[in-house]
Parts: C-alpha cells; structure tokens; sequence
C-alpha cells in the first residue's frame, strides 16, 4: 500500500508500512530482529526521509544492549544518521522539498526504509558523494565539531589529542583538527589503526598497547602537553589526562568505554587551569542541533564538498545483516565507520 505526497509540483509515492531493526530485548547482536512498522507521520517541523543508507554507531550497540535507552519522544527503532530522499515534509519547513536528496542526524529511526527527521538537522549531501558516504558523517560531525569546537574551542596551532583515533569519530577529528590548523596526535590499539591516522594526516600515533601515551605526548609536546582532549574511553584515561593535558586545557569527555570511575588527582585541574567538560547529543533539544548545524553548513561543508574532508567506511553490509555489522562494531577490528544499505 502507498499514498501520494506532492510538494512543488512532485509526486512521491510513499509506503504506508515499512520495515525497520528494533532489539525487542536487551542483549547481543543476535537480538536484532527485522520489523514490519507503520512508515511514520513528520509532524509539522519534521521531514520524511525515504532512507538509502544508515550508519552504525557504537551507541547504537549500547541501546540495543539495553544500557542506551531512546530519549522521551524518540523512536525505539535504532539509528542515528541516515541519508536519503526526502518523501514528504511538514507545515512548517521551508528549506526542503519532496524530492530533495539529503542526510540527517536522528535520535532514532534509522535503521529503516523511512525515517523522519527535524528539519534543522537536515543537511545537503556533498557534491559527488553517494548516499552511503553522506550517511557516514552527521553522527560523527555534529559531535566533532560541538565538542572539539564549541566545547573544546580548539584553535589554530593548538594541539589535539583524540582518543580512539582509529574511530569514525576519531578519524574525523583527526582530519577536523587539521583543516583548522591544529597539530593532532591520537591513541589507537594496533600499527594498522595508527598508519590510517597518519595517512589522514595525524602528527603523531600512539599504540596504546605497546606504548606509554603519557610518555610519548610529554616528549612530543616537549613536556608543555595537548591543549585540547577528546576523550571517549574514560576510566584510567581520566587521570592520565590530567597529567598531560597543558596549561588551560581543555578535556572533553563524550564516552566511557572503559568505565566512568577514577582515582583524580583533583590538585591538576586547579594548578594548571584546567576545564574538563563533556556532552552528550542525542537527546539534546532540536534547537541546539540545528545551531550546530548551522555552524557545519557555514563552517565545514565546503570542506566536504571540495575533498578536504572525506568518509572513512570501513564496511558496508546490506540492511539484513545488520547483525553482522554489529558483530564487527562490538569487536573493534575497524577502522573508520561501519553502514547500512537499504
């Protein structure tokens, strides 16, 4: 079944139902199972994505390990970031149009062949990118650039450390920091991982396993230490920051892969001015992401656009076998992002 959509003169032919990926239990990948649902309703402000590609995203296995529960509102369908064309749009958007091809950060909903969106965290695919390639990149930017430029107000020949460097958010840290001039180390867990650092440009990588990074940012930084920190591993890290971070550092804390408990020595963050911060995005309200997506169209895309900046995709596995994807996520055998294809 279907139903029609016009908008500037376009006829879309819409599904009335869809199928979209829910975890009905918390558990492993194998929980994932694939739903029939009814294809949503954009509410005035919204805009309905007829989804060709989503990406997977750690927080993605967090929720469908029942540990990441969907903010108030959203939907249980997992996903963040989708990229597609737009089939129908509300009341109250003027800046798309049915038929208009675009990408968007959600706070769930992804994994399914329609999607809605709010019409601020719309953004246009990038000159010559696919679908999938546009789906790769709002999780990940929107919280590169809130983090690392709003929050950690990272500036010109400052330098960025970034755990998890080999991430997809690490990567595009990685290359962020550098098209605005910082200087950028990472930490990562394998010679394969450090290596698509430094080709993307990285200063400096740093295999955590066989490697001090306390040691080895001290002598890189001639023991002045980074300006600014993003860190998504937490638990000893902490501490560690503090040692390493410079005068009037800035830390930003977006995960706690390795846990959110530590031993500090609090006396650091007062005798070197130090802010440690963090955020976290999804469930933050639909004006703040379009502000920051404001900032992205004026700051970033023509980044995107000209190759400056690129998606990193490791894997791409068909919407079936979103299982599979999760599988690899969980095992941290890739480098860059892991996506859907519908």
């Amino acid at each position: 079944m279907s139903e029609n959509s016009s908008q500037t003169g376009m006829i879309m032919q819409i599904a009335t139902e869809m199928r979209a990926i829910v975890a009905p239990e918390p558990g492993g990948p194998e929980k994932l199972q694939i739903i029939t649902r009814p294809v949503p309703t954009p509410s005035d402000d919204e805009v309905l994505i007829k989804v060709k590609a989503a990406g997977v995203n750690r927080p993605d296995c967090i929720q469908r390990a029942g540990n990441y529960p969907p903010p108030p509102g959203a939907s249980d369908i997992l996903g963040l970031e989708v990229a597609g064309e737009i089939v129908k749009v509300g009341a109250n958007v003027k800046t798309w149009n049915v038929g208009d091809k675009a990408t968007a950060l959600v706070s769930g909903g992804g994994y399914a062949e329609y999607c809605v969106a709010h019409a601020g965290s719309v953004l246009e695919i990038p000159k010559n990118w696919s679908f999938t390639e546009a789906a790769s990149v709002p999780e990940n930017i929107f919280t590169v650039w809130h983090n690392v430029f709003q929050r950690g107000k990272l500036r010109p020949e400052e330098t960025l450390l970034v755990h998890g460097g080999s991430s997809g958010i690490g990567l595009t840290a990685v290359q962020l920091g550098k098209a605005f001039g910082a200087k950028v180390a990472v930490t990562a867990g394998s010679e394969e991982k450090c290596k698509a650092c430094l080709d993307l440009g990285a200063d400096l990588a740093i295999n955590y396993k066989t490697q001090d990074f306390v040691t080895e940012i001290k002598n890189w930084t001639n023991k002045k230490g980074v300006n600014v920190i993003l860190d998504m591993v937490g638990g000893d890290y902490i501490s560690k920051n503090y040692v390493i971070a410079a005068e009037d550092g800035r830390i930003v804390q977006i995960a706690f892969l390795n846990g959110g408990v530590a031993e500090v020595d609090f006396r650091r963050l007062m005798m070197k001015r130090l802010i440690h911060t963090g955020s976290t995005l999804r469930a933050r309200s639909y004006e703040v992401k379009a502000e920051i997506a404001a900032d992205l169209r004026k700051e970033v895309w023509q980044l995107l656009s000209c190759g400056l900046i690129k998606p990193q995709i490791y894997k791409v596995f068909p919407f079936e076998e979103a299982v599979k994807a999760h599988e690899l996520m969980e095992s941290s055998n890739h480098i860059g992002k892991i996506m859907l294809e519908l």
